[in-house]
């Protein structure tokens, strides 16, 4: 069971929709992941887990929560990263390349 998933959406301020969209399911999948016990293939675990920059026995909530929380982010940190999530794939690739040639 996908134990952590409704808790690390809503701390990212996340609709089920934005999910949904990301990892290439539909919005009802995500309601019933973390509504109903309905268990994601391994392939959508992965996927949710890279999502979330977390591990998948994170999710499932056989480790606890790890070191690095968005919990510990700054207001501006947590401003950044909840406007990164909401990038597509391109855009993202955009941002990493950017962040890539400042720290060299």
């Amino acid at each position: 069971m996908v134990k952590n998933l409704k808790a690390l959406r809503k701390e990212n301020k996340i609709s089920q929709q934005q999910l949904a969209d990301e990892i290439g399911v539909s919005q009802q999948s995500v309601n019933k992941y973390e509504n109903t016990g309905v268990e994601p293939d391994i392939a959508v675990l992965i996927k949710i887990a890279d999502y979330f920059s977390v591990s998948v026995d994170y999710l499932i909530g056989r480790v606890p929560a790890p070191d690095f929380a968005v919990s510990s982010l700054t207001k501006e940190e947590k401003s950044v990263f909840s406007r990164y999530k909401l990038l597509n794939r391109k855009e993202k690739e955009i941002v990493k390349l950017v962040i890539e040639n400042h720290k060299r």
